[in-house]
């Protein structure tokens, strides 16, 4: 679960950065504690989803000595239970049908072996459209500018202030652009979780056009030689017409502006809502060019499946999950991490 942000794994504890007089062995040992308990920390958060999972597993092949269709079919009955998804249900008990005429699959661990490849081959996959690492961007472009969309409620301002705590901690200079001035609370929530990430912020009246505003933190971002930029962007999702042309002037103006601009599309969905979450990336997806997900509260529900849900229909790589309330409790997506979780 490294946390690039243009730099090499290996340079990103350089003791330029952290000023400190440190050896790379014991920064190299920082950094290896640190990935250590954010991969116990979120293992914990997807707890709920995996007693679901094993205690499902344990129920279904309790007193059964073979896999029949009556076992297949109480799989498929859990599986989407998790909110995984009908795509993926099939895809699964697909992989299995064949592991079990082969002869390859006889018992609950074999079984749990091909669920876990089919579900971290979808997650792999997904990574192959949008942006999957912000290293893919020449670093010599500054300011590496992020959109966050997703309607309101999702924790969209919540993921602002988190990500930005997080990039700050990289060695970034970060700069906040509050372009949702058609929601009041908007900005002034905006304010607040800037103030606790020590972030600044351009901020306009309620009701300027969001695309000013932009350009005013695009032209603050170029004279403070800030290395990232976040853009806040409204979530009326009820109005698909005027969002599309609000969203697609702002992304005309940042492409004058920056070379490539934006480098990335972040959508927010809340994990709890399911698959009415993925209703509403279909929708965003129609009318912004999404590039990444970001699934937040994966920690307050029993169906986190619903990552691999939107992995496999969108075909958009998972960047960011939240898994906790804290200013640190946003986390770089790791697949091989998130599937084992499920089944450990």
């Amino acid at each position: 679960m490294a946390f690039f942000w243009r730099r090499n794994k290996e340079d990103k504890f350089s003791t330029s950065v952290l000023g400190l007089d440190r050896s790379i062995e014991e920064l190299k040992a920082q950094e290896e504690a640190v990935e250590k308990e954010i991969g116990v920390r979120f293992t914990r958060a997807i707890e709920k989803t995996r007693n679901s999972i094993n205690n499902r597993l344990d129920t279904i092949f309790e007193g059964r000595k073979q896999i029949d269709d009556v076992l297949l079919d109480e799989l498929e009955e859990m599986l989407i239970s998790t909110d995984i998804g009908v795509q993926t249900t099939m895809q699964v008990l697909e992989a299995i049908r064949k592991g079990v005429s082969r002869q390859e699959i006889s018992d609950i661990d074999a079984l749990r072996a091909v669920m876990k490849r089919e579900l971290l081959d979808i997650l792999q996959h997904s990574t192959e459209r949008g942006v999957a690492d912000e290293r893919s961007v020449d670093a010599a472009i500054k300011p590496y500018v992020l959109m966050v969309v997703g309607v309101n409620g999702v924790g969209k301002t919540t993921t602002i202030g988190k990500l930005s705590q997080r990039i700050k901690n990289e060695g970034n200079d970060v700069l906040i652009c509050a372009a949702d001035t058609f929601r009041a609370a908007a900005s002034d929530q905006l304010e607040i979780w800037a103030g606790r990430a020590g972030v600044p912020i351009v901020q306009q009246k309620q009701g300027t056009d969001p695309a000013a505003v932009l350009f005013d933190a695009l032209q603050s971002a170029k004279a403070r030689n800030s290395d990232v930029l976040i853009v806040d962007t409204a979530g009326r999702l009820h109005n698909k017409a005027n969002l599309m042309a609000e969203l697609e002037k702002m992304k005309r103006i940042a492409g004058r502006e920056v070379p490539q601009a934006p480098h990335e599309t972040l959508l927010v969905i809340d994990a709890v809502t399911g698959q009415n979450g993925l209703e509403q990336a279909r929708q965003f997806t129609k009318v912004a060019n999404v590039t990444g997900i970001v699934l937040t509260k994966l920690d307050g529900t029993a169906k986190g499946g619903i990552a691999v849900a939107i992995a496999k229909e969108l075909n958009l790589p998972i960047r960011y999950v939240g898994i906790g309330e804290q200013v640190d409790d946003l986390m770089v997506f790791d697949a091989e991490s998130y599937v084992n979780g499920l089944f450990s």
